[in-house]
């Protein structure tokens, strides 16, 4: 069958939004955007034959007509964890309000940072919002929680989506929580893969698939790639050691306490929870809570996108900081999938 709904993905890092739309045959994504050498490389790797622009998108000549339009601006002037501020990133959705104008799409998914509806006392998503409205569009928003389907990550993310013709999107309903499916945990998401220590590499599972998680992110996998733990020094060692499950840097020893650091900095993740959210500094002790609690070390670049719902086939590409930051930006895949799901419904029951 010839795929029907055509898609671009503008700032579409590597992917993780266009999973949900390359792995359904009712979609073909027509090009992708983005200004990351490396990241626009990775995107290639996994999305074979999708044109890809490596540029900044003010440099994009985009013109052609699709179906479908998804993406998110970088978010960083957004977030609550940083300097909000309103500068060139910022103004960004622009760029996407721009190429809006030319693609003409019957829908659109923009995806941000919840501090988007904030910043600014809320001036800047009103003004994003009338923009949309300017051509022709009818907004919805709703902030989704990843770990609410199926992905063992607690992760805040607001989904605005732009619909014309008399179309009606309808938001993916909730699996995962109160009355409805456990919440899928870093211990369901990681048990099967092996223990290490700080500095060990291993490209060997420890067991066969255990649950439906680690069903859908092994496939027919053969070997582990990108699972090797950073090395860290002696008393970073012994502080990850110390502490206990979901500790903080309070529970530590004085001889083992950091001196600076937020509260949950150099902090254990919960075996028996989802994750907290994943950010590009996932690997980074001192970062935000994200030592591994059943071995008392940094994650792998494999684990973090284990937590983020990327199948172990999924490539990255550059350093370990470039693939991290790739990871740390996207779209968990398994929420794309069910957001390209909702599309094809709306798309399937609107006007022509």
């Amino acid at each position: 069958m010839s795929k029907r709904y055509s898609v671009v993905d503008l700032f579409c890092g590597v992917g993780g939004l266009s999973y949900g739309f390359h792995i359904d045959d009712n979609f073909d994504i027509i090009l992708a955007n983005d200004s990351d050498p490396d990241t626009a490389k990775a995107y290639e790797l996994n999305h074979p034959g999708v044109p890809i622009l490596a540029l900044d998108i003010k440099d994009a000549k985009i013109d052609l007509q699709a179906d479908i339009v998804v993406g998110g601006p970088p978010c960083q002037s957004y977030s609550t964890l940083g300097k909000r501020r309103n500068d060139d990133k910022a103004q960004l959705y622009k760029e996407f309000v721009r190429v809006l104008e030319v693609i003409k799409p019957k829908i659109f998914i923009y995806e941000n940072v919840v501090g988007l509806l904030s910043m600014e006392g809320g001036q800047l998503f009103k003004e994003i919002k009338e923009e949309f409205k300017r051509l022709g569009y009818d907004i919805v928003f709703q902030i989704l929680n990843a770990a609410n389907f199926g992905i063992p990550q607690v992760r805040e993310r607001v989904i605005v989506v732009g619909t014309r013709s008399g179309r009606e999107f309808q938001f993916p309903k909730p699996t995962h929580g109160a009355e409805l499916l456990p919440y899928v945990t870093l211990g369901d998401a990681l048990g099967d893969l092996p223990r290490m220590t700080s500095g060990q590499e291993s490209h060997e599972y420890a067991t066969m698939p255990q649950n439906d998680f680690q069903r859908f992110v092994r496939r027919n996998n053969p070997i582990l790639t990108e699972n090797k733990t950073p090395n860290n020094g002696e008393h970073l060692i012994r502080l990850m050691q110390a502490l206990p499950d979901g500790g903080t840097k309070n529970d530590l020893p004085q001889d083992l306490k950091p001196k600076s650091g937020y509260w949950n900095t150099y902090a254990k993740l919960w075996w028996a929870r989802p994750s907290t959210t994943i950010t590009r500094n996932f690997s980074c002790v001192s970062s935000s809570r994200c030592i591994h609690p059943r071995d008392s070390r940094a994650l792998t670049t494999r684990e973090g996108a284990r937590l983020q719902s990327f199948p172990d086939c999924f490539k990255f590409y550059g350093s370990r900081g470039k693939k991290n930051l790739q990871i740390g930006n996207a779209v968990p895949p398994m929420l794309s999938i069910r957001l390209a799901q909702q599309v094809l419904k709306c798309l399937e029951g609107g006007q022509a």
